[in-house]
């Protein structure tokens, strides 16, 4: 699950000057992807005895959502940062892979896909000047709603905020009304009520706590997607060889770290719904899941033809033909 050495030496003091770098999430900071920037922000620090450190911003605070943050990266508006792989696939479409519809929906799956997907997500972005640090998993996708999704006719009757191009496309064949935004934009809107549904897991709705608007859960699995953390190739050669290391060596034990913490998150965020009042339905109506099967029939083959040859190696790698 490593992209680099799992271990470095801590750099040794040069007389060079401090390096402050910026790095920047649109999730908070108690969401896995904002958990992954603060570890990954601590050990930088501490494998460079504070030559280099790494200044998190949660919440979209540095102004970039994760559709903005790969030419964000790549023009150095900001140093490093994560990005949810479904909002980065509205432009670049190959990152939708780890959020397409029931194709990995077991931790044992999304690892796989993750690993099957990792040589095309290091060449993607060495071509647009950056180098992939690590990669964060988020519990399976489900249905936040205002009311129980018990039947086709409550799941038609949603107006929801999905994630991706293929998301919206899932939801919009099941009869549903379906927007595809940013979770930042989302936010507003439901507060309003314009929006009375998200797919979404429990990690990223409890941490915006959904909740005190949205106070149902339907666990569809949908896809057990991710975010990636990049940073600017430029500003990663300009550091010494032995900051290079001890980024490596961060990254690394942040990958590791962020796949372990996936075990055990499930529960806890249900734990956390559950305390605010969230009914949590992980026995999906038989209509709803017919009605979500075949709305998402054939989006692997439509995104596989969109985007090959890499969709094809991503695909061969990962045991789908």
């Amino acid at each position: 699950m490593t992209l680099a050495a799992q271990a470095a030496p801590a750099v040794k003091a040069t007389g060079r000057a401090p390096v402050s770098l910026s790095m920047a999430t649109e999730y908070p900071a108690t969401s896995m992807p904002g958990q992954g920037v603060t570890t990954f922000a601590e050990l930088v620090e501490k494998k460079t005895r504070g030559a280099v450190t790494i200044k998190p911003s949660f919440d979209a605070a540095a102004g970039f959502k994760s559709g903005d943050m790969i030419d964000a990266v790549a023009a150095r508006k900001v140093d490093a940062g994560d990005a949810f792989a479904g909002g980065m696939a509205n432009k670049y479409p190959i990152f939708a892979v780890s959020s397409l519809p029931f194709l990995a929906d077991s931790l044992k799956k999304a690892v796989g896909l993750n690993k099957a997907a990792m040589p095309t997500y290091q060449k993607f972005f060495a071509e647009h000047g950056q180098k992939l640090l690590y990669t964060t998993p988020w519990p399976a996708s489900g249905i936040w709603s205002k009311a129980p999704v018990n039947s086709v006719a409550d799941l038609q009757a949603l107006n929801i905020r999905t994630y991706d191009n293929t998301s919206q496309a899932v939801m919009t064949r099941a009869g549903a009304k379906a927007v595809n935004i940013s979770f930042a934009d989302a936010m507003p809107r439901i507060a309003a009520g314009d929006v009375n549904a998200v797919l979404s897991s429990g990690d990223g709705g409890a941490g915006r706590k959904l909740w005190e608007h949205l106070p149902h859960f339907t666990e569809i699995n949908y896809a057990m997607p991710v975010s990636v953390a990049t940073m600017n190739l430029e500003a990663y050669k300009a550091l010494d060889p032995a900051a290079r290391a001890a980024i490596d060596a961060a990254a690394a034990e942040t990958e590791k770290a962020q796949w372990k913490r996936i075990e055990t998150r499930l529960k806890e965020n249900y734990d956390t719904m559950r305390k605010n009042g969230v009914t949590i339905d992980t026995t999906v109506p038989a209509e709803v899941k017919q009605a979500l099967t075949r709305a998402s029939s054939g989006s692997v083959a439509e995104w596989k033809t969109a985007n090959a040859p890499a969709s094809t190696v991503i695909l061969n790698r990962f045991g789908v033909k």
